[in-house]
């Protein structure tokens, strides 16, 4: 498995983790969300959603994975929008996400 997946594993189990449009949704405005990963096979209506959210609170956003790897690196059914609410755990999958070349990232 993918370094960067493993990270947000390693980020849900330590309760640094957001899964969900509207909480997720929350924490870009609250600005607790320090990195946004959406599921590169999310909607063209939802990756424009979190594309000009992330854009307006200058939050990065990460978009890779199928929705099915981001269910299972949290342990969870498939999932399209995560939240990574820690730095540390931010900057660890940013890091290893950049590696790779199916990765879309906007700062």
């Amino acid at each position: 498995m993918n370094k960067a997946l493993s990270g947000l594993g390693l980020a849900m189990r330590a309760g640094k983790l957001l899964t969900g449009d509207e909480i997720v949704y929350k924490a870009i405005r609250s600005s607790e969300a320090k990195l946004v990963i959406l599921a590169k096979d999310a909607s063209m209506n939802t990756q424009k959603k979190f594309r000009d959210k992330c854009g307006t609170y200058k939050i990065p956003l990460l978009i890779g994975f199928d929705r099915e790897s981001l269910g299972s690196s949290i342990g969870k059914p498939e999932r399209v929008v995560l939240a990574v609410t820690d730095q540390g755990f931010a900057k660890l999958i940013k890091k290893h996400a950049g590696i790779m070349s199916e990765v879309e990232y906007i700062e």
